[in-house]
């Protein structure tokens, strides 16, 4: 028996030829932006990156060359010295209290507002209901835009009021510590001015690290659960390590604004007189480098006056940087090191 192969269904797309390598299937010719576009993408973010790095080094070099005048006319060691004479002569100022009082705010605000803030996220992303998600994210969102003023004025109003009976407490409870002796200090202490700017960075950290945690990979929560893993157990195994680059730069973030932070601590702060003792207590009073220049902006009408306080402003200026660089390093390590 003869076997016969049928001829080949007869091909609709007859007389069209196969689309050569690199043109479109559909034989549709693309209009885009093409090698020219990719070309101009490449060099504006170049120029803008390149650009936020000369504006950067340009205010680190007008600071310093502001402030070496003055430095070069002061007559103690302007890191470790704790006084700050410079209406004679010769200039002696040092920045020690400004930086115990700046570091110690800013630790007390992160020690506070990153715990609270990472926990916020992780209930809104993790644990709260649909209908709360949207307007528990708004309220967070909105202590953002409140003006530092505001805080300074409710710091003064209610805060102060409120945590007096608490740091009295502390203090006759807990002064043998160091760090809870008691100062004499009734206003604003370093605490109080910490737990303040907590509450401004809450909404940097809880926007920042909610987004992250948003982006968690589905198939990373489902595995974690599927293996028979708790809803703590999946977010401590899968959506915190993926998270945590994330958490540190929105920490970073909100320890730049803490540590730069003006009105609401000049607000706030019980300046200290001359010649005071030094204190390891966080009850006790200081100025930061931002409250220092705010509070002492009328002095700014000799060149060498100025230039003191310009240059405890290019401290701080290489403290918010340090800072950044040294936590840009470490989250650069941890996604290498993940990947």
């Amino acid at each position: 028996m003869t076997r016969h192969n049928s001829p080949p269904a007869p091909n609709e797309d007859a007389g069209q030829q196969e689309p050569a390598e690199g043109e479109p299937a559909s034989g549709i010719t693309v209009v885009g932006l093409g090698h020219t576009g990719d070309r101009i993408l490449a060099w504006s973010t170049w120029g803008a990156g390149v650009g936020v790095a000369l504006v950067v080094t340009m205010l680190g070099a007008f600071l310093a060359a502001q402030a070496w005048p003055a430095l070069q006319a002061n007559s103690v060691d302007f890191l470790t010295s704790r006084e700050w004479q410079i209406d004679g002569t010769p200039l002696r100022f040092g920045v020690l209290d400004l930086i115990w009082a700046t570091v110690v705010s800013a630790t007390v605000a992160m020690a506070v507002a990153v715990p609270f803030g990472v926990a916020i996220a992780l209930f809104l992303t993790h644990y709260a209901p649909r209908w709360l998600r949207g307007p528990g994210s708004t309220l967070i969102d909105l202590l953002a835009a409140i003006p530092s003023v505001v805080y300074g004025l409710w710091g003064l109003a209610t805060v102060i009021p409120l945590f007096t009976p608490i740091q009295t407490w502390l203090q006759t409870h807990a002064g043998g510590f160091p760090l809870c002796a008691n100062a004499g200090i009734t206003g604003g202490t370093l605490l109080l001015i910490g737990l303040v700017l907590a509450i401004m960075i809450l909404p940097i950290v809880t926007a920042l690290s909610r987004e992250v945690f948003a982006q968690v990979p589905p198939s990373h929560i489902e595995g974690a659960l599927a293996l028979g893993a708790t809803r703590w157990e999946m977010i401590r195994v899968a959506v915190l390590p993926y998270g945590r680059p994330g958490v540190m730069s929105a920490a970073m973030l909100g320890l730049g604004r803490a540590l730069g932070e003006t009105i609401a601590v000049t607000f706030l702060v019980s300046s200290l007189p001359v010649g005071s003792a030094w204190s390891w207590s966080l009850f006790n009073g200081g100025e930061t480098f931002a409250s220092k220049i705010a509070n002492n902006a009328a002095e700014f009408n000799d060149p060498t006056k100025t230039g003191a306080y310009i240059a405890a402003g290019l401290v701080l200026f290489v403290l918010t940087f340090v800072v950044n660089a040294l936590a840009r390093l470490v989250i650069d390590r941890r996604k290498a090191f993940a990947a």
